[in-house]
């Protein structure tokens, strides 16, 4: 046996040691307390003028690290550079915008030279807000951000069945200048949980890995999911793993340091127990698939798009905040299947809180506070008959549904239009103080 095979079992064996023991709430609690010594501040996040600016109260860009507007009247985004020189990767990561910050984001896109976004939630997740919808719903649609003087059009649109791939045109008016930014938007990776298989999840990363956007000649991805930690922590600690590994060998991998040194670009990156039992999984069949003499066993399993009434109601969220010294709320669910994981599949709890099952029928409930900004809201469910037909009730909620997301649109363009109103009011003071100021100097003269 080669030292590479003894390396990738002794890896393999922490990995089950930790699964016989059920101690992933351990080691998950042990690196937030690493995390509590950092000294790191945000208080460019705080500033009373930035506050409305951040989805959640508690999850604010580190000060060293953040993102700088240059052609804006503010300066300020929740977004943070999180960088692995080790790895030689260099990410964006920042919150699912607001409707009120789409320009601020497209900016940035523009600023940093960003070929690439990548998306991994969807708008609406479990009858919540996530992320305001900022790019044109159908090809040669545009959308004008006058805040920022910049147009974004859809050129093209790619159904690859658990994700999408789109084409944008990013128009400057300012320079006359135009850029092609391509969207990666992966619709099966539910909030606080883990996509439904490592291979599903390897497979969008060999994408996105062979489109050279994430190679660092170019200017940094935006990666972004709802707060910008959870699921985007997990895709670059997997990506930069499998990148040490593929340099350096598995023998030089640590995977709970990677995590440390990603934390101190931007705050709690990996939100769950279950998220970093994921990235474990991940970086085990990623390293199998490395090996150039590596086939696949049966035929890939394809991962059906997610829809609303597949997604159940859901359980009370851990905290966002670096604060990580809590068992979880609930279970962690079994592992997923994976062929190259083998034996390795063992012990495992058998309570789940996955998220695949069946939802039980909705009851009349009152909405459920949440920790996020001005954009976010809870959506109270409509009481429904426990007889009534199956077919009937997704025609329902697939309305309200629709009537969210018009709800949606037209709350952002009534927010556009106040902020234009505002922009013009203000220009127009300015203008008259101008004029004021020059009849004042005449009178002088």
């Amino acid at each position: 046996m080669s030292q590479n095979n003894v390396s990738i079992n002794k890896f393999e064996e922490e990995y089950a040691e930790i699964v016989s023991k059920n101690a992933w709430p351990l080691v998950y609690q042990k690196i937030g307390m690493e995390c509590q010594r950092f000294r790191y501040t945000w208080n460019e996040a705080k500033k009373p003028k930035n506050k409305p600016l951040n989805r959640y109260r508690d999850v604010n860009p580190y000060d060293h690290t953040r993102v700088v507007l240059k052609r804006s009247e503010t300066d300020y985004i929740n977004a943070n550079y999180v960088t692995l020189e080790r790895a030689n990767r260099r990410y964006i990561l920042t919150q699912g915008p607001l409707a009120f910050t789409v320009g601020h984001f497209w900016l940035m896109i523009w600023e940093q030279n960003t070929k690439a976004i990548l998306m991994l939630n969807k708008v609406i997740e479990k009858n919540e807000v996530k992320c305001h919808w900022y790019w044109p719903q159908k090809i040669d649609e545009e959308m004008h951000f006058s805040d920022v003087n910049m147009t974004v059009m859809l050129a093209k649109e790619e159904d690859c069945g658990y994700y999408s791939l789109r084409l944008f045109k990013l128009y400057d008016h300012e320079t006359s200048t135009s850029k092609d930014v391509l969207q990666y938007h992966y619709t099966t990776w539910p909030d606080f949980g883990v996509p439904t298989s490592p291979v599903a999840f390897l497979n969008f990363l060999k994408r996105v890995r062979e489109s050279g956007v994430l190679d660092p000649t170019d200017g940094p991805p935006v990666i972004h999911c709802s707060a910008g930690i959870g699921r985007s922590g997990t895709f670059c600690l997997v990506d930069c793993c499998l990148v040490i590994v593929e340099q350096e060998g598995i023998e030089n991998l640590n995977i709970q340091e990677i995590l440390l040194e990603l934390r101190r670009h931007r705050m709690g990156l990996i939100q769950t127990p279950d998220q970093l039992r994921f990235s474990y999984q991940a970086v085990i069949e990623g390293t199998k698939r490395l090996d150039p003499n590596f086939q696949e066993e049966e035929e890939e399993e394809e991962v059906p798009k997610a829809t609303v009434q597949e997604e159940q109601a859901p359980p009370p969220p851990p905290r966002r905040t670096e604060s990580l010294n809590e068992a979880p709320i609930r279970p962690l669910p079994p592992i997923p299947t994976s062929e190259s994981l083998g034996n390795l599949m063992m012990t495992a709890p058998q309570e789940s809180s996955s998220d695949e099952s069946l939802p039980p029928l909705p009851t009349r409930e009152s909405p459920t506070p949440t920790s996020s900004a001005d954009e976010e809201e809870s959506v109270t469910t409509v009481a429904e008959s426990p007889v009534e037909p199956t077919d009937t009730l997704r025609q329902r909620r697939n309305r309200e549904l629709a009537d969210r997301v018009s709800g949606m649109k037209k709350r952002a363009r009534e927010a556009e239009r106040w902020h234009a109103l505002k922009r013009f009011k203000k220009e127009d003071d300015k203008q008259k103080n101008r004029a004021k100021t020059e009849v004042l100097k005449e009178g002088a003269k």
